[in-house]
């Protein structure tokens, strides 16, 4: 469990003296611990920090990110590991800032739509504490994940198609940069014009351009009514154009998710339902009641024109939430498709028109090989996710799901689409980066980078293409 990269050096033992005398046990370079921590749910071997520390405070982030740029040690920022393409993966060693400890609710503020959290709240927790306010969050992108780390990956969900993804969704940030400062980024106010949108610039950067530690998101009032339903067709295809067709047409539907037949399988079997084993779309409506059954009127008889059967109905909180779990548990459930194996998981976002030929041509591929390969998505935004089962010990295993995933991201470019719309580049995605972006925008990126990171300490080895430089010298050299 070794970092993979040959410029990893040892803390120094100044440097760790300071923290376990300033810390004390928040200071861990116990085994489990960095175990723990040096891992993700993707399929990339584990690379450990040399140490984790537990932070409380913004303050606390600011000082030990003050002492890692004074001793050139990089810093990985760390939320609840939930992330799937290596995000928080310490291949570099360093030390691992947790902030899972910072799960404070600051403010919230009812008449203003808004709440200021701290980057370690979750997002279940942050509803949890707006129940019975009227209000709640509604990015909601199946793991329990923490805010923080929701903002760094620009992740979005099932609820994206009508409540967008956390770049909508984030007003302002408190954010340490590698040298320790602390900076305030955007506000309370719902739009302004004044200067350098670095919000929307720390958003998505994956903890390689600072490490946020709050942020105020905005809340949305919860609908009046909700109605789910799902729908099973004959094929993928017809679920697909069901879904164009909705779009195009204007219908404001909440969430719009399809599984395919074997997904619907490993969902059946990890959550006790009894859904057809077909393709199958979810679909939730939100709105006033007239609205809500206007909106499902509209969506039966599109699906029903494609072949859909058995629109049934979910009114009831319960039977809402049951489905919606079972959806969540999607990735989970296929995971005991082949007991034993790893994930590996990717994702890809094409425009709405694309939608159906990208998933047609990706079905295609999936029958050339011999894993198993689950398909769902949220694909009212065009985004689709592949969960390729891979038995990380076998080279042929790797090289199908790697072909595979090659297929997938050159067919979204190709179609003006995506790499990845909302798992993250991380370290899994950065060889697509000057595909999608072309050379001079990634060479923005990278001056962005060495403007705020000149040393290369945060997250490095993440987002930016593989010769991205290391960091600037060994761990136990002091910077003068």
């Amino acid at each position: 469990m070794n970092t993979p990269y040959p410029d990893h050096q040892p803390l120094a033992d100044e440097l760790v003296a300071s923290l376990k005398s300033r810390f004390g046990m928040r200071f861990s370079q116990g085994e489990s611990i960095r175990v723990q921590h040096g891992r993700d749910e993707s399929a990339h071997p584990p690379a450990l920090p040399d140490g984790v520390f537990f932070a409380e405070t913004t303050d606390e982030v600011a000082e030990v990110a003050g002492l890692c740029h004074r001793y050139r040690v990089p810093m990985i920022p760390y939320g609840v590991g939930s992330s799937v393409e290596g995000h928080v993966l310490a291949i570099h060693g360093g030390i691992t800032i947790s902030l899972a400890g910072m799960n404070r609710i600051l403010a919230t503020h009812g008449d203003d739509l808004d709440a200021s959290v701290e980057a370690g709240v979750t997002r279940l927790q942050l509803n949890a504490a707006l129940k019975g306010s009227g209000l709640f969050f509604p990015i909601d992108p199946g793991a329990d994940a923490s805010l923080g780390g929701m903002a760094a990956t620009r992740a979005s969900g099932t609820n994206a198609v009508r409540y967008g993804t956390m770049r909508d969704n984030v007003l302002g940030m408190t954010v340490v940069l590698a040298d320790g400062r602390i900076i305030k980024t955007g506000g309370r106010a719902r739009k302004s014009s004044a200067g350098y949108d670095l919000t929307r610039l720390l958003i998505g950067s994956e903890g390689t351009l600072g490490i946020i530690t709050e942020l105020t998101v905005k809340l949305q009032p919860l609908p009046e009514a909700t109605a789910a339903a799902v729908c099973a067709f004959p094929d993928v295809e017809s679920a697909v154009n069901t879904v164009i067709q909705t779009i195009q047409l204007g219908v404001p539907v909440a969430r719009s998710e399809l599984l395919d037949a074997l997904t619907l399988s490993a969902v059946n079997r990890h959550s006790g339902t009894a859904l057809k084993e077909l393709p199958t779309l979810f679909f939730e409506f939100h709105g006033s009641p007239a609205a809500v059954r206007e909106q499902a009127q509209i969506v039966q008889e599109i699906a029903t024109s494609l072949g859909g059967e058995d629109f049934a109905w979910a009114t009831r909180g319960e039977d809402r939430s049951r489905l919606w779990q079972a959806r969540h548990n999607a990735y989970f459930a296929c995971l005991q498709l082949r007991p034993g194996c790893r994930a590996f998981p990717t994702d890809v976002c094409v425009p709405i028109s694309r939608l159906a030929e990208c998933i047609r041509r990706t079905t295609e591929d999936i029958a050339q090989v011999a894993l198993p390969i689950a398909l769902f998505g949220h694909v009212g935004d065009g985004n689709f996710h592949l969960v390729v089962l891979v038995d990380p010990a076998s080279a042929e295993d790797l090289r199908e799901a790697k072909w595979i995933n090659e297929r997938l991201v050159e067919r979204a470019l190709a179609m003006s689409g995506s790499c990845t719309g909302e798992h993250g580049v991380g370290i899994g995605k950065t060889r697509f980066m000057v595909r999608e972006h072309g050379d001079g925008a990634v060479d923005v990126m990278r001056a962005l980078k060495a403007a705020l990171d000149p040393r290369q300490l945060l997250n490095p080895g993440k987002i930016l293409p593989a010769d991205d430089a290391p960091p600037a010298a060994a761990n136990g050299q002091v910077a003068r």
